[in-house]
């Protein structure tokens, strides 16, 4: 038994995609298999730890939770597409230079959550950011270098000076 594919048109990191694909697929499955952007992880497939979270029309969104079918036509933002060409976004450069992440399986997730965050509330204080992110998880981290990256790349992206303490990047 063959699957009949649908057409459908995004608007991918800025850019108008075509791209066949099963009807049944989530957004998830079409992004990583039709598309190629493997940056948006598979994680637990329930909408729980917040791995394939993308933005659509500027929201995060679980990716695993959304048929494709549903986002057609609206404008999706992954990870590939938040640095501004050769230079990384804060958050991407910060959560790398102190350590936000181990295994980085779950960074894409946290860093799409957090630009929309800072985009809103270019200073949120630590209960912000903890609220912001409450829909991410991570396995590896104690989160402190999760909260610092993010409150380091809103003083960056405010035009503050936004540098890590020594503590911060080689621990107390």
């Amino acid at each position: 038994m063959t699957t009949s594919k649908v057409l459908g048109a995004f608007v991918v990191n800025g850019e108008p995609q075509e791209v066949a694909y099963a009807p049944h697929k989530t957004l998830l499955e079409v992004l990583r298999e039709d598309m190629d952007l493997t940056g948006t992880k598979h994680g637990c497939e329930l909408g729980e730890c917040g791995a394939c979270t993308v933005l659509v029309e500027g929201t995060p969104v679980v990716s695993c939770l959304v048929l494709a079918r549903e986002v057609e036509g609206k404008s999706i933002d992954t990870i590939e597409g938040l640095a501004d060409g050769p230079d990384l976004h804060p958050l991407q450069d910060l959560f790398a230079e102190i350590g936000a992440s181990q295994c980085g399986y779950c960074s894409a997730g946290f860093i799409l959550t957090a630009s929309e965050l800072l985009k809103r509330n270019p200073d949120p204080s630590r209960d912000e950011i903890r609220k912001a992110i409450a829909g991410n998880i991570c396995r590896c981290t104690g989160y402190i270098k999760i909260f610092e990256a993010i409150e380091l790349a809103g003083a960056r992206l405010r035009g503050e000076d936004g540098q890590p303490t020594k503590e911060m990047l080689h621990g107390s």
